[in-house]
């Protein structure tokens, strides 16, 4: 039985049936990732695919300044019954990253070339996946196309002002005045301290993360030019504030009555971090849980679940 809150902005709809839950398992080729690319209004766009292509498929979305990558120890875990797909955006990991007087470095243009990379799949219905600033992007492709989104997990990204807590301050004034501002930001925002706590957060557990993550990621922000990128970025992040009522209007209720009036609507939680303060986290309602699933060992028993599950033990933990 699904539990209320007060303040409700995400849900996490789940449109995974029993009858999925029964289908057969691939066997090992089909389950292996693949590591591709496709060309896309002239750039390289990678992205790491797995699972049965007639599977319903999970569209994973990364966060930052991470990749697909981050991805990797979910899909051996669900590649059997699941078609994965989880591209790297232009400038990060594998795809193309053209230099911003080039390339416009806007939330709003990758999810075009999201959006089109999904259309030469042929995807025409996925469940989305949003980790951080996976959150902007999808909840541009779900606007777009409603009808094509079959549920939708949010993991750790902002909808909501009250997700902006005091360590925003800075990026705000940098958003009202970059120029007496970018220096500042630069040497925070994309800093060593920065990248690492991202990952760690107020875990109690450090010791059971890979330091690798953390490490590798910052050894990508230092590439040459990749700061220019980010900033870029970062600066576009203003107009994601922006557009947070018309996201928060993506609501179970729409989405449910849509195409498919069985869907059922799924709270999640997260606990406050650095990066989510208190009240963010309440209003948000993401679970604890899926935040750093993909780094520890054993959360709680999660990481040995299936995509039904990880969906299903956020609403007992709300």
């Amino acid at each position: 039985m699904l539990k209320t809150a007060a303040v409700t902005i995400f849900t996490a709809i789940s449109l995974l049936g029993s009858a999925l839950a029964d289908s057969p398992a691939a066997p090992d080729d089909v389950k292996a990732t693949k590591y591709r690319s496709m060309q896309i209004d002239g750039l390289t766009v990678a992205y790491r695919e797995a699972g049965p292509p007639e599977a319903p498929t999970v569209l994973l979305l990364h966060g930052f300044p991470s990749s697909s990558r981050m991805y990797q120890r979910l899909f051996p875990l669900l590649s059997d019954r699941y078609h994965l797909v989880a591209p790297d955006y232009v400038g990060f990991g594998q795809s193309d990253a053209p230099d911003p007087s080039h390339f416009d470095y806007t939330f709003d243009h990758l999810a075009d070339i999201v959006a089109k990379m999904v259309g030469q799949m042929g995807l025409t219905h996925y469940t989305l996946f949003m980790q951080d600033y996976g959150g902007p992007i999808g909840f541009r492709l779900a606007l777009r196309k409603p009808e094509a989104v079959d549920a939708m997990i949010v993991q750790n990204a902002v909808a909501h002002e009250q997700g902006l807590g005091p360590l925003w301050a800075a990026r705000r004034a940098f958003w009202a005045d970059r120029a007496a501002n970018e220096a500042k930001l630069r040497a925070s925002f994309l800093s060593f301290e920065a990248t690492k706590s991202r990952h760690l957060g107020s875990s109690p557990r450090p010791e059971l993360y890979d330091p690798d993550a953390w490490t590798d990621e910052f050894a990508f922000l230092e590439r040459p030019g990749e700061a220019d990128i980010q900033t870029e970025l970062f600066y576009d992040y203003r107009n994601n504030v922006a557009s947070y009522p018309a996201w928060q209007a993506v609501r179970t209720v729409e989405f449910a009555n849509a195409q498919r009036p069985n869907r059922e609507g799924v709270h999640a939680r997260a606990r406050s971090t650095s990066y989510l303060p208190q009240e963010g986290a309440e209003a948000i309602h993401l679970h604890d849980a899926l935040d750093r699933l993909f780094e520890q060992h054993a959360v709680d028993g999660a990481v040995t679940m299936r995509l039904k599950t990880i969906v299903t033990i956020a609403d007992r933990n709300t």
